[in-house]
């Protein structure tokens, strides 16, 4: 998305790949699925409030991602299209995210919680 200038799209998909991967975490810690991007929030923020494998940088990215979403979503007019410093950056943080959520789904694997 990065190469062929697909800004706004790139925005999107950090955020929705680290909403699935929390989506994840969440099943395996409770056998149960949240959808609203809020209770997935609500809801990482009680797994990883004490977790010190999750820095604050983690804990705040499905925020900052949904910003570029509902940037890519509903915004029109100046200033409303993901730039692609913005782009790259949330890409990388999601790569990170992601990795994140995958070792912790991976520990909880067997132990019925998180």
């Amino acid at each position: 998305m990065l190469e062929i200038k697909l800004y706004d799209a790139a925005g999107r998909a950090a955020y929705l790949a680290g909403f699935h991967a929390t989506q994840g975490l969440i099943s395996e810690g409770t056998g149960r699925s949240v959808k609203t991007h809020m209770g997935v929030r609500a809801q990482l923020h009680r797994f990883t409030k004490d977790d010190p494998r999750v820095d604050a940088e983690l804990r705040a990215f499905l925020g900052r991602a949904y910003d570029l979403k509902t940037m890519a979503d509903y915004e029109t007019g100046p200033g409303s299209e993901v730039s692609p410093e913005v782009a790259a950056a949330a890409i990388k943080a999601s790569k990170r995210f992601v990795a994140k959520m995958t070792e912790l789904i991976e520990g909880a694997t067997g132990r019925g919680h998180c």
